[in-house]
């Protein structure tokens, strides 16, 4: 009758520990495909800072180039109309110089504003949105797997994370340089 008991009781925990263990196994099955799921996040949002950012910044230095090179025009028709010493060279200074203003308007008329520092407050927008987007898919990346490991260290939940495998994830840590800002290059010398 002991020895029944006994059975009875040890067959009772080793159903428990079963059981125990099967929700233990579902749950870090679902947490890793969370934490999956919540890196491809991360990826994607440094997918897209890969892809946006160096197309603004052509943009932003092709407006500018547009921008600086009318400006250069006019200083320069400018600069040979000073200096003219016949009237050949003046017409020619004043020709340039009206082509360059007619340049100017055009550009004003399109864009009363010109658009340098449009483009530039705007790859300065999607900078800091990119970079605040990013922030939020680490973090909830690192929460997902601060979850997921913290259950794999409690017990029982220890127990079936060694029998069936279950390994840590690491955290993201950002590297050191991260605290810096990306450097963004106009390529100016």
């Amino acid at each position: 009758m002991k020895l029944m008991r006994v059975g009875i009781i040890a067959a009772v925990v080793v159903a428990a520990v079963l059981g125990a263990s099967s929700c233990s196994y579902n749950r870090f099955v679902g947490q890793e495909e969370s934490i999956k799921t919540q890196w491809a996040q991360v990826e994607n949002q440094l997918q897209r800072r890969n892809d946006l950012i160096p197309n603004l910044v052509e943009t932003v230095k092709g407006v500018a180039q547009q921008e600086r090179d009318v400006f250069g025009q006019i200083a320069e028709s400018r600069a040979k109309l000073a200096g003219a010493q016949t009237p050949e060279q003046t017409m020619e200074a004043a020709n340039q110089q009206s082509s360059a203003l007619s340049r100017l308007l055009v550009i004003v008329e399109n864009y009363p504003q010109l658009r340098s520092n449009e483009s530039f407050n705007r790859l300065m927008d999607e900078l800091s949105g990119t970079e605040n987007r990013l922030a939020v898919e680490r973090m909830r990346y690192n929460e997902r797997v601060q979850e997921y490991n913290t259950s794999r260290r409690r017990f029982p939940s220890n127990v079936t994370a060694g029998i069936f495998g279950f390994k840590e994830y690491k955290l993201f840590d950002a590297p050191p340089e991260a605290e810096r800002l990306p450097k963004v290059d106009f390529g100016r010398s």
